[in-house]
């Protein structure tokens, strides 16, 4: 079972366990004869050590977006509307970094499983490079491109303003969120996700603060509206970064794995980075265009049955609520990233379908809780966004399909990461192809096309989530991961 570095001490191990019969003393010195063991075991134990550490920080980032609905709801109905579609737009940037992340994840759960500490801190000084690359071309097309999109997809000139002028602040974040998420990728592929808790809780208290005192303009800060919420949210992903990256420090993970000093460009270990992480960073990013698409036909369906801002409205607290009851789902699929790729780095292959099922369990249990209370208190739920009760009765439709939606993802997400975790991408990309293309075709003609209510467009989760399902199920249980190496 321990193998590797710890081979070498076996013969000490046997001697303590002849003069100790207290195990707590013989862990004790386990722990200090092999502070580098970075490998997984296969239990529930080990499934929610990793996971919950993880759904709590990414829990964190979705009540700051709720937060920033809820404020911008009482600006009125056309804010809250504006800022989902704006917020998908920023997501789409979001998700790319993401797509990095997974794949920094994935080889650094692959090192980690294998013990060799030393590529760790390569592996994130080069990830860093990147995302900061990536991140300067993001705020360059958002100057140059974004208004000229918007322009030919929206027709409210509002909206269109405010989401133009809103944008050219908040993409100032990126730079802030893509080294926030390398942070990530390095805590959990290494075992280490406790600490991701620290940063988020300060990226929150930040966000709520400066929500609350710009958009209104309180404790003598100028009343920004609208752009206020921009404002607030790179003032937090700035402050959650600065944080987390001073306990890393402090805990001394910075010095473990020499995370300053290859900083330099590495041509092989860039190279590995963006041929592993570019199928995920594609994926990831038109998996959100799609949700751009999506929101784009809900405010031209709305807008051609005179309700523009109700429709998009609605939509926006789906988001919120799918992101926020979402986030169980995903910490699972996280972990099922990391531990599957950490097992492989073991040369335990045969482990993985368990392991998957293991988690697939513990994922789909959470989600069906959540899915019967958004049904139980669906009012509940929709009040907070201070919006009137028509609105209310005409969301409970929607919030049926979306919590069905989660029972669905809670399962079909775990398989998709297990794909990724077997170091696979190309397939992750082929799968959210296909996926993505059935979806994009039934919101065309449901919204489109027939103008069926959104409540219809909604029900295209349904055919996303199991097609993702349906293929990632097929290839793990085929075998076919088997042989890659990376």
């Amino acid at each position: 079972m321990w193998g590797g570095p710890f081979a070498g001490n076996e013969l000490n191990l046997q001697v303590l366990q002849q003069h100790h019969e207290d195990w707590g003393v013989v862990n004790k010195v386990m722990a200090t004869v092999i502070p580098n063991d970075l490998r997984v075991e296969v239990s529930n134990r080990q499934i929610l050590k990793i996971a919950l550490p993880i759904s709590f920080a990414l829990l964190v980032p979705q009540i700051n977006f709720i937060t920033n609905n809820i404020f911008l709801g009482g600006l009125g109905e056309q804010e809250l509307g504006t800022a989902g579609l704006t917020g998908v737009y920023y997501l789409i940037f979001a998700a790319i970094g993401f797509g990095l992340n997974n794949g920094l994840q994935a080889l650094i759960a692959r090192r980690a499983g294998e013990n060799r500490v030393d590529e760790i801190g390569k592996l994130f000084s080069q990830g860093v490079r990147i995302a900061l690359i990536i991140a300067a071309i993001g705020i360059a097309l958002t100057f140059l491109v974004a208004p000229t999109i918007l322009k030919y997809s929206l027709h409210d000139q509002k909206v269109l303003q405010q989401s133009v002028h809103f944008l050219y602040i908040r993409i100032w974040g990126l730079p802030f969120l893509y080294i926030y998420q390398m942070r990530n990728a390095l805590l959990v592929g290494t075992n280490q996700s406790k600490y991701l808790v620290i940063g988020t809780l300060a990226e929150t208290i930040a966000n709520i603060f400066f929500d609350y005192t710009l958009i209104y303009g309180k404790l003598g800060f100028p009343a920004m509206g609208f752009n206020g919420a921009a404002i607030a949210s790179v003032i937090a992903e700035a402050t959650g970064m600065l944080v987390v990256f001073a306990v890393i420090h402090r805990k001394g993970i910075s010095k473990r794995f020499s995370l300053y000093k290859h900083f330099g460009y590495q041509k092989d270990i860039s190279k590995l980075i963006l041929v592993q992480s570019s199928p995920l960073i594609f994926q990831h990013a038109i998996s959100v265009i799609s949700w751009i698409f999506f929101y784009i036909l809900v405010e031209r369906h709305g807008y051609s049955q005179g309700h523009s801002n109700r429709d998009l409205a609605i939509s926006n607290t789906m988001r919120n609520l799918f992101g926020f009851f979402g986030v169980f789902t995903w910490s699972f699929a996280a972990t099922t990233n990391t531990m599957v790729s950490n097992v492989i780095g073991q040369g335990r292959k045969d482990l993985v379908i368990s392991l998957v099922q293991k988690i697939v369990r513990i994922s789909f249990c959470i989600a069906l809780v959540i899915a019967l209370l958004l049904n139980f208190f669906p009012h509940v739920l929709l009040s907070v966004y201070g919006q009137d009760a028509s609105f209310v009765t005409d969301a409970i439709p929607v919030v049926r399909v979306v919590s069905s939606a989660l029972v669905l993802m809670s399962f079909s997400t775990v398989w998709l990461n297990a794909v990724t975790g077997t170091g696979n991408s190309t397939v992750n990309l082929a799968i959210e192809a296909a996926a993505i293309t059935l979806y994009c075709c039934y919101i065309y003609l449901v919204l489109e096309v027939f103008k069926w209510s959104i409540t219809w467009g909604w029900m295209s989760e349904w055919l996303y989530w199991t097609t993702l399902f349906s293929l990632s199920y097929w290839y793990i249980r085929s075998g076919k991961w088997k042989k890659k190496e990376i």
